[in-house]
């Protein structure tokens, strides 16, 4: 019973702090844009067909859930972990997206590609993701310029791959939605795969990380993709502000890949905040049953409150990009 009440409990915490009703109490309108709080709503990435589809299961057809949460105009697309062969969509997921929605943040669930599909599926089904909510933006009721993107494990190296991957857009194409910028405006990331290097992986590096580089990138991938999704290796000026979060003896997904990440954004003056705790397990979530890892949400909240995130009127904070998002950059090819 305790676990079923610990999302009520933070939900309402949040709703407190910011004088907000539960989500979906009030019908909450996203900045008195689009329709009334209906509910979450299922969002079919590629409703004409998904690229490069195997079959025409559920599994192969990606999709997002969208939780709208209005007033601040931030918008955040949560990919959970499960190494890239099956989705936590509850602990890394809902919870998240109600979190969000108690601050006034809109949120989206992204059902993304598994094993036995490989890159770039998965990436490819984040950038889409991303282009969605940037072109609906207006519908959604949110600022094209203040979609983050947030991952767990996993989901944290999707995270981070589309960060570090990213386009501006195709201006002739087609569809209006392959037109926009697929650039995240920043990125969270918890207990996040980041490296494909042995230093940093280990020797077995396809079985590390519960096989995670085996279920994205197949039995033989070569050095230069190995390197391509390394993200620490990715990361420019480019790269959106970030915040980390990780456990000192997470020992499924080492601290290192944390550390390797913020380093390099340090390196490339982005800016980054991040948050090391001594111990937890991994895929605590929201730690909301640790009292030690329970304080990191409320990190989280000041760093986005820090950053004019949580108001419907505030700027980026120094070093926001937010802008750039919304029109582009060149950034890397995929």
């Amino acid at each position: 019973m305790r676990h079923l009440l610990l999302p009520s409990i933070f939900i309402l915490t949040a709703c407190a702090l910011f004088g907000q009703g539960a989500p979906g109490a009030t019908g909450g309108r996203g900045g008195g844009r689009g329709p009334a709080n209906t509910g979450p709503q299922t969002i079919t990435l590629w409703p004409n067909g998904t690229p490069g589809a195997i079959g025409d299961a559920d599994a192969d057809k990606p999709e997002m859930t969208f939780y709208r949460g209005g007033r601040s105009g931030t918008a955040v697309i949560i990919a959970p972990g499960g190494a890239y062969r099956n989705l936590s969509m509850d602990s890394e997921g809902r919870q998240e997206a109600y979190w969000f929605n108690a601050m006034g943040v809109t949120a989206f669930v992204l059902k993304y590609r598994l094993t036995p599909y490989h890159h770039p599926a998965e990436l490819n089904d984040a950038q889409r993701a991303i282009r969605i909510v940037r072109a609906r933006a207006q519908e959604f009721g949110i600022q094209p310029d203040r979609i983050g993107m947030m991952g767990f494990s996993a989901g944290g190296h999707l995270a981070a791959t589309a960060g570090t991957h990213f386009d501006a857009g195709k201006a002739d194409a087609v569809d209006p939605v392959e037109r926009v910028s697929s650039r995240p405006d920043f990125l969270i990331l918890c207990y996040p795969v980041i490296s494909f290097q042995s230093s940093v992986a280990g020797a077995n590096i396809l079985n590390a990380y519960a096989a995670s580089g085996r279920n994205l990138l197949g039995d033989n991938p070569d050095q230069k993709t190995l390197d391509d999704l390394s993200d620490e290796l990715q990361v420019t000026a480019q790269t959106p502000p970030a915040f980390l979060y990780h456990t000192t003896n997470d020992n499924l997904v080492a601290v290192e890949n944390s550390v390797q990440f913020y380093l390099a954004l340090r390196k490339a003056h982005v800016a980054a905040e991040m948050h090391l705790f001594e111990n937890g397990p991994h895929g605590s979530g929201m730690g909301m049953t640790d009292p030690s890892l329970s304080a990191w949400p409320t990190l989280l909240m000041n760093w986005m409150r820090g950053r004019g995130l949580l108001t419907a009127t505030g700027a980026m904070g120094q070093g926001g990009r937010g802008a750039m998002g919304a029109s582009g950059f060149a950034g890397r090819g995929n």
